[in-house]
């Protein structure tokens, strides 16, 4: 069975040229949406892929339809390979059930791979030359051993609440916590 998916990304635009096209394909069931391709929460494309079944196609106007990035494409049309149903679009006349539309997705997936690969390896890089400047990544530390060590004068005070002690060092008492787990008993059991 063919299955039609159209999609536009706004409301001022209409679906009916796409499936004016995948009626004309033999597309016996379209679905149909207006949302972003970047959204991985498409309600209609869900429905589409939840109703295809193994030897069905899922058939497209233009594959930017399905997917967003090349990596996203990939991710959907293994997931569907998986379940064996096949992907065909309209525009790019690639069709992943035939010897050369796999070969055409698997040119893609190795495209996909070395994209994040180059990628890694940028970043990396990046991450190596901070760190010769000096300079390290991630968050920066909520509370510094000055805080700490007020933290811990202030803790021992069985009398000021713990959720005083956060809200003076402009912390949530959960970031507290973290840095001193126990509170108040731990250091209780510290001084035994």
């Amino acid at each position: 069975m063919n299955i039609g998916y159209a999609r536009v990304s706004t409301d001022d635009q209409d679906t009916a040229m796409q499936r004016d096209a995948l009626s004309a394909a033999g597309c016996e069931r379209i679905f149909a949406e207006t949302a972003s391709g970047a959204r991985v929460d498409r309600v209609e494309l869900k429905a589409a892929i939840d109703f295809a079944r193994s030897g069905d196609t899922i058939v497209v106007w233009k594959l930017d339809r399905l997917a967003r990035s090349l990596a996203q494409l990939i991710e959907t049309v293994e997931r569907l390979a998986e379940r064996g149903v096949g992907i065909r679009s309209l525009t790019e006349t690639i069709d992943s059930t035939s010897a050369g539309g796999k070969l055409i997705f698997h040119i893609f997936g190795a495209l996909a791979e070395f994209e994040r690969a180059v990628i890694r390896e940028r970043t990396n890089e990046g991450l190596r030359a901070a760190a010769r400047r000096g300079r390290f990544g991630g968050r920066p530390k909520s509370m510094s051993q000055a805080d700490l060590a007020v933290a811990r004068t202030l803790l021992a005070d069985p009398a000021i609440p713990v959720a005083d002690i956060a809200r003076r060092l402009n912390i949530s008492p959960a970031t507290l916590y973290r840095h001193l787990p126990g509170g108040k008993s731990a250091l209780d059991s510290a001084s035994l």
